[in-house]
């Protein structure tokens, strides 16, 4: 009986051991949130109007897409980094991804732009 407790705790200790060991390699390893904004409806209140990611270069983290809204009129639209998120607009984020990977994640300090 004392084995099985033993065993248990011993492969607890494991499991809890690679559960923070995956997290610290996928939060570096992955893309930070981003959300496709237009540049031009910034609003002090609320922030940027979220707009569909059809409307952003994909490859791109700073130039602007020209998509279209429903109104027709064109979209500067931009990819737009860790932002807070609420009834479709986004506010406290970045439009430099390497500046939302280094400022975001575990363990992730020494990764990023070198300064330039």
């Amino acid at each position: 009986m004392a084995d099985t407790r033993r065993r248990l705790r011993s492969s607890t200790v494991v499991l809890g051991g690679m559960g923070v060991v995956a997290a610290a390699l996928t939060s570096c390893g992955s893309d930070p949130d981003r959300r496709c904004v237009d540049r031009d409806s910034y609003d002090t209140l609320y922030g940027y109007e979220v707009v569909a990611d059809k409307n952003c270069k994909s490859g791109s983290s700073t130039s602007a897409g020209q998509g279209r809204k429903s109104t027709g009129k064109k979209t500067d639209a931009a990819w737009y980094y860790d932002a807070d998120v609420s009834d479709g607009h986004a506010d406290y984020g970045t439009f430099s991804r390497s500046e939302a990977v280094d400022r975001g994640g575990f363990g992730c300090s020494g990764s990023g732009s070198s300064g330039g």
